[in-house]
């Protein structure tokens, strides 16, 4: 066929090994055929393999045409084609004018790899950024296709990888389309849930899909920036009317919250310039360029980012702001506690200026010394001493007072 002969300028091989052209696959057993991108299993097409053959393996391959009526997943490459069909045929309707192919790849091997970059003629630079999983965002055009490396995350909430980067790159001929990624996404059953719905408006070509799967993952980030948004606007109204049990609570959601919008932040990084660069390249005299009406949807794209951008940056500054609010609380606080000690400590210095002489002649009673008036019969001396005491400890306490009113 075409596509790959042109592709290296000689028959490709074998998947079994051995010949010149890719062989007939005897066999239908464990390709599913997904009627509706449900989500679900699907529906065996033909007799399924024992336990011992691989039913326990994931579907990591996904085929999707205009020309077939439903998309086929498999677990290896030699089970996409039905029995008795090769992959030239299954690919047979790159040829037909309107018919698109979409081939879906979830990590991708290093042979399924480098037979795919034989077959289908990806440049060696490409098949390593895919290999290596270059994590920067970029466009490249090549002499048949042009590269897409765009950045997604793990959605899944109870995921550990939760909000971990997750790279999407995408190889777009003029006749189809090959997706690689290394985790589960939705993004490709997305994309195909859409064609399924809107095939009866647009025209599905290969920079319709690579456009798709941009927007797609451009529309993963919208519910959970709204989500921020909620949460930014109620820390910024009770930063500062918390009580003090709930401050505690307050850090670790000010910590939390700025946590998400930073890992955002990382991962919208240049999203908009590689938009962008491809949006630009529509105009631009290039054979494998997308087509100008991709191009208009393509800037729709890019200015749905800069707002995301915008508003993560408009986040983080509120964040930053209600972070110092919190800090300032705090430390009010906690001068008007050292305040309230201080005022308690200088209470008890007056008081033991007081005491502290009245205790020192009190205690010479306890002592084996001779007292004055001891001798003398009656309470005259007791009541005396008694006196003078009452008497220091008036005016002592009275001088206190004003010395201290008076700062």
């Amino acid at each position: 066929m075409a596509l790959f002969e042109g592709a290296t300028g000689a028959p490709p091989p074998t998947l079994g090994g051995g010949g010149g052209a890719l062989n007939p696959i005897p066999s239908l057993d464990n390709v599913v055929v997904d009627l509706g991108d449900g989500g679900g299993a699907g529906q065996a097409a033909g007799v399924g393999l024992d336990a011992g053959q691989g039913h326990d393996r994931p579907y990591r391959f996904s085929f999707y045409s205009n020309a077939l009526s439903a998309t086929i997943h498999a677990r290896s490459l030699s089970e996409l084609p039905a029995e008795g069909q090769t992959f030239e045929n299954l690919f047979a309707g790159v040829h037909v004018e309107g018919n698109t192919w979409w081939l879906d790849v979830q990590n991708p091997t290093d042979e399924e790899m480098k037979m795919l970059s034989k077959v289908f003629g990806i440049h060696p630079l490409t098949a390593e950024d895919i290999q290596m999983e270059e994590t920067r965002e970029k466009i490249e055009l090549f002499r048949n296709y042009y590269f897409v490396c765009f950045r997604s995350f793990e959605q899944d909430p109870y995921s550990p990888t939760y909000l971990q980067p997750l790279n999407m790159y995408v190889v777009v001929f003029r006749e189809g389309t090959l997706s690689f990624h290394f985790r589960p996404t939705p993004h490709p059953s997305n994309v195909r849930r859409r064609i399924k719905q809107l095939k009866d408006y647009i025209s599905v070509t290969s920079d319709w899909i690579s456009y798709a799967l941009i927007d797609d993952i451009t529309d993963a980030f919208g519910p959970l920036i709204q989500s921020i948004e909620y949460e930014v606007d109620s820390i910024d109204e009770l930063v500062l009317i918390l009580k003090e049990a709930e401050q505690s609570d307050m850090l670790r959601r000010i910590g939390t919250c700025r946590k998400k919008v930073m890992g955002l932040l990382r991962l919208m990084g240049n999203k908009a310039d590689v938009v962008k660069g491809l949006a630009k390249r529509c105009n631009e005299n290039w054979r494998v360029a997308p087509t100008s009406d991709i191009g208009l949807y393509l800037s729709d794209i890019q200015d749905h980012l800069i707002t995301m951008t915008q508003n993560l940056n408009h986040y983080e500054k509120i964040l930053s702001r209600s972070h110092s609010n919190y800090l300032a609380q705090i430390s009010i606080e906690m001068t008007d506690a050292n305040n309230q000690i201080n005022d308690v400590l200088s209470k008890l210095t007056a008081l033991g200026t007081v005491l502290i002489p009245m205790n020192l002649v009190t205690g010479l009673w306890g002592m084996n010394v001779h007292v004055p008036g001891q001798d003398v019969p009656g309470y005259a001396w007791f009541l005396s001493i008694i006196g003078a005491l009452v008497a220091f400890a008036v005016v002592g306490g009275y001088s206190t007072y004003k010395l201290m009113a008076g700062r």
